[in-house]
């Protein structure tokens, strides 16, 4: 599985990856942290047999794509074990998961996945996975005491290898 994903300003990341650190230093549950997974929010998950097929029209997006204002207003689980921020699906983050999606050709050896093609989509960032019920009530209680509803932006935008996270292709959103 690979992972086209978002990526944000810099004050954004440190508040993000705050929660993130948080909830594993309380709950012990350091999968995010010890994955090298930084914030993002993934736009499509995709199977396919080599990442390299991917790249050519993940880098086609290059140069044609701009950055975003989002505004992040709740916290969510999916459950039995995640925990997210989400933001609110504005017509910015509507435009860009069609753009990532029409440029994913469509062959058999490459798959989107159901829960992530447009309209289809949940937009999240996950800031713990794999909680027990115990680390989960943990989390929900540390981000009912930090939450507050907040803005970022979009910055860039990468295609990733997952657990543990690798950046295969990452660049910079026009401004």
């Amino acid at each position: 599985m690979y992972l086209i994903s978002a990526y944000f300003d810099n004050k954004t990341n440190n508040r993000i990856q705050g929660f993130m650190n948080r909830i594993a230093e309380k709950t012990g549950n350091t999968f995010m942290t010890q994955n090298h997974v930084p914030p993002h929010m993934t736009i499509s998950s995709v199977e396919a047999r080599d990442v390299e097929l991917l790249v050519p029209y993940i880098s086609m997006l290059q140069n044609k794509l701009y950055q975003g204002r989002i505004q992040f207003v709740s916290v969510g689980m999916l459950f039995p074990y995640v925990m997210y921020v989400t933001p609110i699906l504005n017509e910015y983050l509507l435009d860009l998961s069609q753009q990532i999606y029409d440029v994913i050709p469509k062959d058999p050896e490459i798959t989107v996945s159901k829960y992530y093609r447009p309209m289809q989509w949940l937009p999240h960032i996950t800031l713990a996975k794999k909680l027990s019920k115990e680390q989960m009530q943990t989390a929900f209680s540390i981000m009912q005491e930090s939450f507050a509803p907040f803005e970022g932006e979009v910055t860039s935008i990468g295609l990733a290898k997952t657990n543990p996270h690798v950046d295969v292709i990452r660049y910079d959103l026009l401004e």
